[in-house]
């Protein structure tokens, strides 16, 4: 085991505490199992690591990256056994989905071994999302989002910056715009990098990297997570992208199922099927309305790229503005774990109780001026007024 543990310590020794994920204080790091879900690239690793370096001591915890070739030639349960009889008490699986038959080893550790703390972790949500019904009465879920605009800033500028509810933000905006004025004086200029490069925290690595890097993310998801959660072929992996691609060039839209099918030389059923596992892999956002089940039979009413960093790498030329908009506001509302919805009138309906309608400053309330609770969503407004709402607040709300 000492090519792991020395793998674990030098890993441990380049993390930096200097800015850590909100999620890391809303899990229950007493839970017994644990698992941290998420897209590819939004730090689940060091999430881990963090957690260890700043509340563990190094030697009751051991950090294992379960894609390691030691795995190949030595079983996983029997080095949880070892790990334990030398006194360790947490024990972290990260990428858990490539090591084989990884459910049944999970559920070997945890039932024999009940001093243990267990947290899981993998690129593949399918994968993950698919042991729930094996797992659920011993692991607790977590997901980890892509980067807040409130993460964005701080990561940056090194900043501690407060976090909203949904309430607070429609109810007092106008004095929370005012809060943040000190610490944050150009949120919008703020904004405009985020929609751009603010999405994964590798924009610290440098942003002239950082579309070429989405791509690479792109095809590993399809061409190397997928594999471990569903039984895909090459030719599908193509179609997928090809979808992908389509989509980019024209959500927000309502989608008709027939053409796109034509469009990806599928058929209807695979083309809904396709989008669940688009949407599975965190790489698009089916909208419904209330009235509809979400089902994977069921088509979306829209369809978004899963945050705007997607729209700026895949699109050619220009991304719309109106695509822009709804897409960061759908994704920082669905990153807080509000429920969205499609509403008869305006953009979303959230939690079932508040009508967005999303535009620019000079929009007008005409589409939703006779519903309750409702509001506009403004991109390019720093202080709004009444029912109009400056978008990046809504960066505020994890």
């Amino acid at each position: 085991m000492n090519p792991l543990y020395n793998k674990y310590r030098s890993l441990l020794n380049t993390i930096k505490l200097n800015f850590k994920r909100s999620l890391i204080g809303e899990i229950n790091w007493q839970s017994r199992g644990i698992c941290i879900t998420g897209a590819r690239g939004t730090g689940k690793s060091t999430l881990m690591l963090q957690y260890i370096k700043e509340n563990l001591s190094p030697s009751e915890a051991l950090y294992l990256s379960l894609d390691d070739l030691y795995f190949k030639q030595h079983s996983l349960v029997e080095v949880a056994e070892s790990f334990i009889q030398q006194g360790g008490k947490y024990l972290f699986l990260d990428e858990v989905h490539k090591y084989d038959d990884w459910q049944l080893a999970v559920k070997n550790i945890y039932d024999f071994n009940p001093e243990l703390k267990l947290i899981l972790s993998g690129s593949s949500i399918l994968a993950l999302q698919k042991s729930v019904a094996d797992l659920s009465r011993r692991l607790v879920y977590y997901e980890l989002p892509e980067l807040s605009l409130r993460e964005y800033i701080a990561i940056k500028s090194n900043l501690g910056l407060p976090r909203y509810s949904i309430a607070d933000i429609l109810t007092h905006h106008m004095e929370i715009a005012n809060e943040l004025s000190s610490k944050v004086p150009l949120p919008l200029a703020e904004l405009a990098k985020h929609l751009q490069f603010g999405a994964y925290p590798f924009f610290m690595e440098g942003e002239q990297d950082y579309f070429a890097k989405i791509t690479q993310l792109i095809n590993l998801i399809i061409d190397y997570d997928l594999p471990f959660g569903k039984d895909i072929t090459v030719a599908t992996q193509s179609k997928l992208k090809k979808l992908l691609y389509i989509l980019s060039t024209s959500v927000p839209f309502t989608p008709n199922i027939s053409k796109l099918a034509e469009k990806t030389e599928t058929t209807r059923l695979q083309l809904l099927e396709f989008l669940h596992l688009l949407e599975a892999s965190r790489l698009i956002r089916n909208l419904r309305s209330s009235t509809v089940g979400v089902s994977m039979m069921n088509k979306p009413d829209k369809i978004y790229l899963h945050n705007t960093s997607l729209i700026h790498a895949l699109a050619e030329g220009t991304p719309e503005k109106g695509n822009i908009r709804e897409t960061f506001t759908m994704a920082q509302l669905q990153n807080a774990g509000l429920k969205i919805t499609f509403p008869k009138n305006g953009d979303f309906l959230v939690n079932g109780k508040y009508l967005f309608e999303v535009g620019g400053k000079q929009k007008n309330q005409k589409q939703i001026h006779a519903e309750k609770d409702s509001y506009i969503i403004a991109d390019d407004l720093v202080h709004g007024y009444g029912n109009k709402v400056p978008m990046y607040l809504l960066g505020f709300l994890y």
